[in-house]
């Protein structure tokens, strides 16, 4: 939370590219013996000689450290790359991208409000909407995903909050961010986005009138599959109330997973240019295959949402999601028999990752629940990864020919 000011003139007023910024944002100050990486910062507190110092820095009159449930100087660092990608004034850091949105939400929703979301947002974010705020005495209104007049009317009726998750997780679904950001600023409402599919290269909310842009860092950011973490960029005003209940609740990211996501980060712009390209590819692919039912993809003219996801995003994307022209039985002969691929939980990796929503994105829910939320049984989320394309197109052929 505490800002070098050299370093956000550095990055801010120069407009230096994405690629450059995830580089050197945060990172761009001399280290310890002149290291030319961010060190890792495992002390749990930081000491002072100086009495009044160490209470000028407790209660923020100056900048510095105290105990790294509240701050850190590696997830600092980290901190200020999301903050610089995303073109916001502050961020702060989570253990999990699942302690990001709860942190958030949490912050701003009490009994007696009213938020305002979709039917496909990721697993967790559902259960909490359909499970834990309607406890908390919450009103929460899920709209149909895409439909803008519907959600125009219900957020004119008066909300709280806006949340917003585009790309949607699993099937792809695209959400009008500046049109909804505007209906919410009638009512007074706050415009939360969950950005981990798009990431800061492909789609800036913040900059479509977002208030905040959230993301799970364990995803595109790391990279790499090997740490959890959780980002939340935004006003000053908004995330230091968010901070505030983070610290104390205490869902604080540690440094050696801040260090291994910022690390990450550096080859984002690289990463997600490849995926994207990669995932169009594979997406024309299988939308011309017999054997595949339907392809959500965002990139594909013929997907519903294409002309506004082309409006407010700089690229598409490596998610994709696709229904055999079957049951379930299929997804369970397909996808053993792919070689190029993890059968796991995550997304957003060097390596291709892939699961249907019931034992991935929406493992939390019932199959009823996931009926509701428009889910087939038989969908499939495949996320890209940086291998070659051809590969991957073969590899799904030889699976899509056993059929």
């Amino acid at each position: 939370m505490f800002r070098n000011a050299d370093n956000l003139l550095t990055m801010t007023e120069k407009q230096y590219s994405k690629a450059t910024q995830a580089v050197w944002a945060g990172e761009d100050n001399p280290y310890f013996k002149e290291a030319v990486t961010t060190p890792i910062v495992n002390s749990v507190a930081f000491a002072y000689k100086d009495l009044d110092q160490w209470y000028d820095v407790s209660t923020g009159k100056q900048e510095g450290f105290i105990y790294s449930r509240n701050t850190n100087p590696t997830v600092t660092s980290l901190e200020e790359k999301i903050r610089v990608l995303e073109g916001a004034e502050d961020a702060t850091a989570f253990a999990t991208g699942m302690a990001a949105i709860s942190n958030t939400l949490f912050t701003f929703l009490k009994p007696g409000n009213r938020v305002v979301s979709l039917k496909d947002t990721y697993g967790g974010t559902s259960k909490l909407f359909l499970d834990f705020f309607p406890e908390y005495k919450v009103d929460v209104q899920l709209c149909e995903t895409g439909n803008h007049e519907e959600m125009e009317l219900e957020i004119a009726k008066g909300c709280d909050l806006v949340y917003l998750e585009t790309p949607t997780n699993p099937t792809l679904k695209i959400v009008d961010i500046k049109r909804m950001a505007q209906a919410a600023k009638k009512v007074g409402a706050i415009v939360v986005v969950d950005n981990t599919f798009a990431t800061p290269i492909n789609q800036n909310p913040l900059s479509l009138g977002a208030d905040l842009v959230l993301h799970s860092a364990t995803k595109y950011l790391c990279g790499h599959s090997d740490a959890m973490g959780g980002l939340l960029a935004g006003s000053k005003e908004l995330v230091k109330k968010v901070f505030h209940f983070r610290e104390i609740n205490g869902a604080s990211l540690q440094a050696d997973s801040a260090y291994m996501i910022a690390r990450g980060m550096k080859t984002l712009e690289l990463r997600v240019k490849r995926q994207s390209e990669s995932a169009a590819k594979i997406a024309q692919y299988l939308k011309a295959h017999p054997k595949v039912r339907d392809v959500f993809y965002p990139g594909l003219e013929t997907h519903k949402g294409h002309e506004i996801a082309r409006s407010q995003m700089n690229g598409f994307g490596g998610m994709l999601s696709f229904s055999l022209d079957g049951g379930y039985h299929l997804v369970e002969k397909l996808l053993p028999s792919l070689k190029l691929v993890h059968l796991a939980a995550s997304l957003g990796s060097v390596s291709t990752l892939a699961g249907p929503p019931r034992t991935t994105s929406h493992v939390e829910l019932t199959e009823e629940q996931r009926a509701l939320l428009g889910i087939p049984e038989s969908l499939i989320r495949y996320s890209v990864g940086i291998e070659s394309v051809d590969d991957l197109i073969q590899d799904l052929d030889d699976g899509l020919r056993k059929l």
